[in-house]
């Protein structure tokens, strides 16, 4: 018998540490071939560590939350045989997150006795009974399935590799009957003196230091006017119901995206980045749009590159695309990297008024609030029009708010009279 020891990996791009943002095995555990062992967050995503060997966990050399050297011992799993001497390449990583490089994994062989480790037993039936806190493995859109269903995850059997819960076992467990709704009420008018502690780790505090350092670095302020969208949904309707079976529908994004690309020819200062340190502003003629994208991981910002040179519907297309790898954890670095202004929505729950905060070094954010049917006064003539606001925020260190009320402006121009987005 031997002891295979994985090291942190060398993500690259010159990171010497990362974050260990969470275990997916514990000592004593039976691992396959790749399993993924962990979770680690560098700055730009979180990274899977799968295990490139079969074996039993002995040792874990690090607490989530834990910032970790590149070449520390990660983990340290028992193998057969004498194991393998050369450093090992870890198999391609099963994505929880954006991971778009399969780490390098350095292995170590120490020779020491040890009991066999026992085969891995295969249960059958849908119904698992886990510890509270025992996660089960499970790909974020599963993870998402069962929460549509209202089903504990943790009580489903997984089929798949080393027990990962798949689709069809969800599928196996409502056919059994078993859901939550079987669970027994809890007395709504109970007292309750429970506290859980939640440490930020990870994504979630890659977010908050993201969040804390732009309205502590820029200047904000925003901007807020409501707009007319009347025409524009019914644009839209025309466009869907005519080339929607063959093109694909469009929602009211990719208009937001032209109507940004068409704008910004008049005001180039909003598609900029700015770097504080060196005091330089750096405008770009492409227009690279951050489309602000939740997933089960947290708040993602994958980009639409070159959105000057694109349609609607490849705009539309574009945006699908990359909102669906950023929610399934598939989105690489480049997607999610680059941007040089940003739009944010939240669709139906958008609110009536929001206050974006600026997605650093870029100065500007649209965010889009959500569409209302309003009594409007056209023409001395009260008329139900679709009202929709525009919140947005600029940094005032290099925006003046005379340039961003007239960028705001002039799409609010643009999207009441939308033929004059396909005037050149």
């Amino acid at each position: 018998m031997g002891t295979h020891v994985i090291k942190m990996p060398d993500i690259g791009e010159g990171i010497a540490e990362v974050e260990l943002s969470q275990w997916h095995v514990k000592v004593g555990d039976l691992v396959v071939e790749d399993q993924v062992l962990a979770d680690v967050m560098t700055d730009k995503a979180m990274v899977d560590i799968p295990s490139p060997v079969h074996g039993k966990v002995i040792a874990l050399g690090g607490q989530p939350g834990e910032v970790m050297a590149v070449g520390s011992v990660l983990i340290s799993i028992e193998v057969e045989g004498a194991g393998n001497l050369k450093e090992s390449a870890a198999p391609a990583p099963v994505k929880e997150a954006p991971a778009p490089v399969a780490p390098k994994v350095e292995a170590v062989v120490e020779s020491k006795p040890a009991a066999a480790p026992s085969p891995t037993k295969v249960c059958q039936g849908p119904v698992v009974a886990r510890e509270a806190g025992d996660r089960p493995l499970a790909s974020p859109a599963v993870r998402k399935h069962a929460l549509d269903l209202g089903i504990q995850l943790r009580l489903v059997r997984g089929s798949g590799p080393a027990g990962r819960v798949l689709h069809e076992d969800l599928d196996a467990y409502l056919a059994q009957g078993q859901s939550n709704a079987s669970a027994p009420a809890a007395n709504a008018y109970a007292r309750r003196n429970d506290e859980e502690q939640i440490p930020v780790i990870g994504m979630r505090r890659k977010i908050a230091q993201r969040m804390q350092e732009s309205t502590q670095r820029a200047a904000h302020f925003s901007y807020v006017e409501e707009i007319d969208v009347t025409a524009i949904e019914e644009l839209r309707a025309h466009l869907n119901d005519k080339h929607g079976a063959s093109r694909g529908k469009l929602t009211l994004l990719p208009f937001l995206v032209r109507a940004l690309v068409v704008a910004l020819r008049d005001f180039p200062q909003m598609n900029a980045r700015y770097d504080d340190e060196a005091q330089v502003i750096h405008r770009l003629g492409a227009v690279h749009v951050g489309v602000a994208t939740q997933s089960d991981v947290g708040l993602m910002v994958p980009v639409v590159r070159h959105a000057e040179a694109r349609s609607l519907w490849d705009s539309a297309a574009e945006i699908a695309r990359l909102a669906n790898a950023a929610r399934n954890g598939k989105a690489s670095r480049d997607e999610l990297s680059g941007s040089t202004i940003t739009l944010t929505s939240l669709g139906a729950l958008g609110g009536i008024v929001s206050t974006p905060v600026l997605n650093l070094p870029e100065v500007a954010i649209v965010g889009v609030n959500k569409i209302v049917e309003r009594p409007m006064v056209v023409k001395g003539q009260v008329v139900i029009r679709k009202m929709m606001n525009l919140s947005s925020s600029f940094d005032h260190r290099v925006v003046d708010g005379m340039d961003a009320a007239l960028f705001i402006q002039a799409i609010r121009g643009l999207l009441e009279q939308p033929a004059t987005l396909f005037v050149e």
